[in-house]
């Protein structure tokens, strides 16, 4: 939680001056690289907690890994490895771009479906998010073939899960419930 708060302290801070340099927009796809690439290696994000790893050498690597970062990004590690908070950077890159998106009154929507989208559908699907929630969105498409088919969209805090699978699980949930089914 204090972790939480402390990276969207440090986000806030890090828009307001990109704000006040007119670099909001390049320092926000900074800090999507930035939040990507640390997702997607584990040894990025050992090397990033590791209390063994010292403060110099975790700036020597983000400075290589990220050498195309604006200052305001090469700033920001600066700041996070002198204040011993380098563990929160990743935290730190979402906050920055939910508070940009915020900023820019858009939304990011995620789509979960069984197979990949086909641009006709992601158009409809853009179209009647932007129509519920009022403002530009982004379409992210996740592929979980768990969900058997249909599809979850997530839009900020709301969920709606039209998916087989858990269609089934209703499905199962209201047999086992059943007072006359359970006594076949």
């Amino acid at each position: 939680m204090a972790a939480s708060r402390a990276a969207q302290r440090y986000a806030k801070a890090i828009l307001d001056l990109a704000i006040d340099q007119n670099n909001a927009k390049e320092t926000n796809e900074n800090m999507k690289l930035v939040s990507n690439t640390i997702a997607a290696s584990d040894d990025l994000q050992l090397m990033l907690t590791s209390p063994v790893v010292k403060s110099a050498d975790k700036k020597a690597v983000l400075r290589q890994v990220f050498k195309d970062g604006n200052a305001i990004t090469i700033g920001l590690f600066d700041i996070l490895i002198e204040n011993k908070r380098v563990d929160i950077l990743q935290d730190v890159a979402k906050k920055y771009t939910f508070l940009f998106d915020q900023m820019n009154k858009t939304e990011v929507a995620t789509v979960t479906t069984a197979v990949p989208l086909t641009k006709e559908l992601e158009a409809k699907v853009l179209a009647k998010v932007k129509e519920l929630t009022g403002n530009d969105v982004s379409l992210e498409n996740k592929i979980d073939e768990n969900i058997i088919g249909g599809f979850i969209l997530r839009v900020g805090d709301l969920q709606y899960n039209a998916s087989i699978a858990n269609k089934l699980n209703t499905l199962k949930r209201e047999f086992t419930n059943n007072t006359y089914v359970s006594k076949l």
